[in-house]
Formats: structure tokens, sequence, C-alpha cells
């Protein structure tokens, strides 16, 4: 069953807090970026945890081994389901994720470490942005490649477009995950997104999370459009 993840991509810390308010009874993964991470780090932290929220904390890191180590241990705390990181920081860099969230989590006690995904490619990027980065190849390509090290490196899984999740299972295996942004809803603009695919081609297409934000937080009742996109995904029964 694929997840739905909201991305409280605000910038004002009030308004970020009043919806994990509104979307604690939704039970989504709530994605907090780097408008909360560095503009209101104390504020959005208290409300998702006063909330018992799931958190993805989309944070991207990408430094040397050491650095990144430190920075996944400040992360991690009861809650924290996700943090992210770039696949191109390298394999050290991964492991080094890997290895920082588990052990604090053991530290702190929780029942499982934070999974750590690996970012590919942005989904704002389209390939004539790849060739002015000096990357051969499209842009699934470059996304597989990038998931295989993810993968050899000890990651959970990787964000990506969920157009190349089928070659990622492929090269990957069932169990590997992929956790999808550039998701819009039937008839939701396209915003600053280029590789985009409705919930329920996601869903069809092996995603295990998604993730959706100006279509929900931007809506007039943002709870009834996450609970709109979580319908969308649930498994279409055939007629009996």
């Amino acid at each position: 069953m694929t997840e739905l993840v909201i991305a409280l991509d605000l910038a004002a810390a009030g308004a970020a807090t009043e919806l994990v308010r509104r979307l604690q009874p939704v039970g989504a993964l709530l994605k907090v970026g780097y408008e909360g991470l560095y503009g209101y780090p104390a504020e959005i932290r208290a409300a998702l945890r006063e909330a018992g929220a799931r958190i993805f904390v989309d944070a991207k890191l990408c430094d040397i081994p050491r650095t990144v180590e430190a920075a996944v241990r400040a992360l991690v705390e009861p809650g924290v389901e996700i943090v992210n990181v770039h696949a191109f920081g390298g394999t050290a860099m991964m492991r080094a994720a890997v290895d920082a969230a588990a052990r604090r989590a053991r530290e702190l006690g929780m029942p499982a470490p934070p999974k750590i995904f690996a970012v590919t490619l942005l989904t704002s990027l389209a390939g004539e942005d790849l060739a002015e980065l000096g990357l051969g190849g499209d842009a699934a390509t470059n996304v597989v490649r990038l998931a295989a090290l993810a993968h050899r490196a000890g990651c959970a899984g990787v964000v990506c477009s969920a157009l190349e999740v089928p070659r990622i299972k492929a090269v990957c295996g069932a169990a590997f995950e992929t956790l999808c942004p550039g998701i819009r809803p039937a008839g939701s603009a396209r915003d600053d997104q280029k590789r985009v695919v409705t919930p329920r081609a996601a869903a069809a297409l092996g995603a295990d999370y998604i993730v959706v934000g100006r279509p929900v937080v931007q809506a007039p009742d943002p709870v009834a459009a996450a609970r709109a996109i979580l319908e969308e995904l649930q498994p279409v029964t055939e007629p009996g």
C-alpha cells in the first residue's frame, strides 16, 4: 500500500504548526523541509512531538561522512521515520548516515531506526538540466545508477520520480523502497515540477511513498484534500 507524505513547505511557523494540528487525524507522514529546519526548527519540532506525528526530515544532507553522521544524530528522535541524504555524497557518506541513524535510535530506545533514503535526481530536473550538469544519459539512467549505489550503501530506498520506480525495483529488488515527489492530483498545477504523475498512477507504478505539498497545504480544506488522495491510493477492486 502506497503511503502519503504531506510536505509542510510553509514559510511561517504559525501556519505550519497549525497545519500539523489539523492534519494529525489523517495519519500521513509529515515532511519537514528547509523552511522548517532553518526558519523555525524549535516550533515545528515541538508541534510535531505534541501531535505524535510521523515525520520525514527532508534534510537532503550532502557533506563529508563525519559531518553527515553528526547531522543525522541531531535529527533522529522518536517519531522520525525517514531522513534523506544526497546520493551524490557517495557510498561512505550514505553508510555513515545509515550507521548513525541506527546507533542514535538504539541510544534513545526507539523500536526501529529511521530509514535513510538517498535523493537521486531532483524532480525539477529534466534532460537539458542534466546536460548542463555534465551528466551523460537520460534522467532514468542516472537515477537507476544512483539508486544501485544507495542500495549497496545500505539505504532503505531512494527519492525519485514515480516514472523511474519500475526500473529501480527491477535492479535493486522489490523491498528497496521508493519515495516519490512530483505528485500532482489530476487537474493540479505542475508548478516547478517537470517529471510528475498522479497519486493513482504513482501507486500503480509501485511507489512506496508519495509526497504531495501544495495541492494539500494550499487547499481550502487541507484535511479533505489529503483524504481525497488517500482514497485515490486505495487498491481498485474488480467487480465480482
